[in-house]
């Protein structure tokens, strides 16, 4: 009986480390490439709700899958197992695995100072949730989470995720109308719309006189009275040019008798210098006529 089944026995013991052997050359033809690649853990921790994440899901740079989720749980569990259970933060705490060289933590902390955070992010109508690491630049309108326990893994501080942002908006609106005050809120409107009877007009008064403003401006725009405004203009612009003329014409007679004048005096120098003598007893020098205001009169000699 025994010298049957001794055969069977090891049929069956090939075959089963047959299929050992092809399970450990599938998990390292297939896993080789997470196994013994290069790799470093960081941790983050979340206030409000994770649902839709789960262990393995991508962890993402910017759109690019830079690594995985690990973990998640809570920290009354992983640090604070020790402390009364009233006084826990109860934080999520979300273990990631980043494939790459591994940062020093100086290095993380200097990401961390230029505004590198976490967020969780949902893929869209899936509802399958990742975990996206970005600098945020409204990173300062949050702070990080406080703790009190040693981290195991370098701590990169997170964001709230964007649904919870905008809940979170709501409610603080839905607040503050609970909180402000309905009737000065009619009475300021009230002001605003007819006016404080001192220096503020209201709104309605100040409508009222802006229609005034328009109305004139239709006139004036007006076509029978923008050609009585064209005429009136081109009336001036005449007028000033006969007064232009004018005074040109005034100015050149002027010019012209001083031009005479100046021919007189050098012909009385040229006279006095050649024969002096002639001044005293020669008959009497022509009379020097000089123009006044504006004329044009002639110079001559008056005996």
């Amino acid at each position: 009986m025994s010298n049957n089944s001794n055969p069977n026995y090891f049929r069956l013991g090939v075959f089963v480390l047959a299929a050992i052997g092809v399970l450990i050359a599938i998990v390292l033809i297939f896993g080789s490439g997470q196994l013994f690649k290069k790799s470093f853990m960081v941790e983050t921790y979340i206030k409000q709700s994770v649902t839709g994440l789960d262990t393995g899901a991508a962890v993402r740079f910017r759109g690019v899958k830079v690594g995985q989720v690990t973990l998640i749980g809570l920290s009354g569990d992983i640090y604070e197992s020790d402390v009364p259970f009233e006084k826990r933060l109860q934080y999520v705490v979300v273990r990631m695995q980043i494939f790459g060289d591994k940062l020093t933590e100086r290095q993380i902390e200097d990401f961390v100072k230029n505004n590198l955070r976490a967020r969780v992010k949902s893929m869209g109508i899936t509802g399958v949730n990742y975990v996206e690491f970005d600098f945020s630049n409204g990173s300062s309108d949050y702070n990080p989470l406080p703790y009190n326990w040693q981290p195991a893994d370098p701590v990169i501080p997170s964001l709230p995720n964007q649904a919870d942002e905008i809940i979170m908006g709501l409610q603080k609106f839905v607040t503050a109308l609970n909180n402000a005050n309905i009737d000065q809120l009619m009475v300021n409107l009230n002001t605003l719309m007819a006016g404080d009877g001192k220096d503020n007009q209201g709104l309605v008064r100040s409508v009222q006189a802006m229609n005034l403003i328009l109305e004139r401006i239709a006139k004036v725009t007006d076509k029978d009275e923008l050609n009585i405004l064209m005429r009136e203009l081109i009336g001036t612009i005449v007028s000033l040019r006969q007064t232009v003329s004018s005074i040109q014409g005034d100015t050149a007679a002027t010019v012209e008798n001083l031009k005479q004048t100046t021919e007189n005096l050098n012909e009385f120098s040229r006279i006095a210098s050649q024969s002096p003598s002639s001044l005293i007893w020669g008959e009497p020098p022509p009379k020097i006529v000089l123009p006044m205001n504006g004329t044009q009169g002639q110079s001559g000699a008056q005996k």
